[in-house]
């Protein structure tokens, strides 16, 4: 259904993340807000991982009310407050997402409107 991009004129990626993705003429995309891990009833997980899979599954929910799923995920930025929450992020996000993988850019940033926050996750799926 998609193309994953990752031309051999240039560098493979660092990670599990492809280049860039192609959807074919006649889908419809769905573009998610950033999410970030706090549940219904305002819980935050400390640690970082956890706040990773919970950004996907709030991400999860919302493609769920449109018909899609994580694997119709064509792009993820994910911002993290620290580089010590790289790993933590990378580790969920390799395991959710098998190759090839969604166009993905991960930023470090100095903070988001919560302190406790330490993960954001925006996506664009496409089915």
């Amino acid at each position: 259904m998609f193309k994953f991009l990752t031309p051999k004129s240039i560098k493979p990626p660092f990670a599990r993340y492809s280049h860039g993705v192609e959807v074919p003429p006649g889908k419809r995309l769905v573009l998610c807000s950033g999410q970030v891990a706090i549940t219904p009833d305002d819980q935050i997980p400390e640690d970082a991982g956890a706040q990773a899979e919970l950004c996907f599954q709030n991400i999860a929910a919302i493609l769920g009310d449109a018909g899609l799923g994580l694997s119709d995920i064509v792009r993820i930025n994910a911002y993290v407050t620290d580089r010590a929450f790289l790993k933590p992020y990378m580790d969920v996000r390799d395991r959710l997402f098998t190759s090839p993988a969604p166009a993905s850019t991960l930023m470090i940033v100095s903070g988001f409107a919560r302190p406790e926050f330490k993960v954001e996750i925006e996506v664009i799926a496409a089915g």
